[in-house]
């Protein structure tokens, strides 16, 4: 999670969600993202839960937690085909939501290169069942293995489109408005934009009306190894962020911790 390429699978989870027409109405009819002067205070927010749900201490996500439950506890949407009106923290929602962050990085990582076996994408799609319940969910109805995160999408597809909302973000991502000191991004808005599109699976493209070809998807895995390997030329001081070196650290301080213990029995 703490890799600078993993930004990539971020922006992919946002495209990806918008896709269940649902969970994109329930958020454009609550919240600011559909204005362009509000929606990056929104998108800043977003990524702050993210940061402490994945780096945070367990009284700090135990707090982020219940603020996002109870938020989402009051609102409701209204679906713009049948007039129903609908929870924002229904179950569907909420999973798409989660599945959606947890198929970005670890797809994005994967293609990137980050050394991941088999075995180690299958526990951090189960790890991940912590952060569902985090917003709300059951972690025993959450897919616990890539495998099952799989069928889960094949079984979500025919009840996804693109709808009006999602095709503006998807516009407005090659050109955002952003804050006056963060004009680099914007003039790179539309390098950036190409390279999530192109990790997008085939048939998420298809839906957005653009093309789903496998020569997008190989250029697409060599752009990620691309940075991948580009990141990894610059020290760790420049390279993490500060949550994640400290997690680097804990982790390793945990590793050796366990090598003593299994010396001493």
């Amino acid at each position: 999670m703490g890799e600078p390429v993993l930004m990539v699978g971020g922006v992919r989870a946002l495209l990806l969600q918008a896709l269940h027409p649902r969970s994109m109405w329930g958020t454009a009819q609550n919240s600011e993202l559909m204005d362009p002067q509000a929606a990056w205070a929104r998108l800043g927010r977003t990524v702050e839960f993210v940061r402490v749900r994945t780096y945070g201490t367990h009284e700090e996500v135990d707090r982020v937690g219940r603020r996002i439950r109870k938020l989402h506890s009051k609102l409701t949407g209204l679906d713009m085909r049948t007039g129903e009106t609908f929870r924002i923290d229904d179950a569907e929602n909420l999973l798409w939501v989660h599945m959606g962050e947890v198929d970005s990085y670890l797809d994005v990582a994967r293609r990137a290169g980050v050394p991941l076996s088999d075995a180690d994408a299958d526990r951090f799609v189960d790890e991940q069942r912590r952060a569902a319940e985090v917003v709300g969910l059951d972690p025993a109805g959450v897919p616990a293995t890539v495998a099952e995160m799989r069928d889960y999408y094949e079984g979500m597809r025919p009840h996804l489109w693109a709808c009006k909302e999602a095709r503006v973000g998807l516009r407005r991502m090659f050109n955002p408005n952003v804050p006056r000191q963060m004009l680099p991004l914007k003039l790179a808005a539309p390098g950036i934009g190409m390279l999530v599109v192109a990790t997008l699976p085939r048939w998420a493209r298809r839906m957005y009306g653009l093309p789903g070809l496998p020569t997008s998807d190989i250029a697409a895995t060599l752009t990620l190894k691309g940075l991948y390997r580009t990141t990894h030329v610059l020290p760790q001081r420049i390279r993490y962020s500060p949550d994640a070196k400290r997690a680097r650290e804990l982790t390793r301080e945990h590793q050796e911790a366990v090598s003593t213990w299994s010396i001493a029995s």
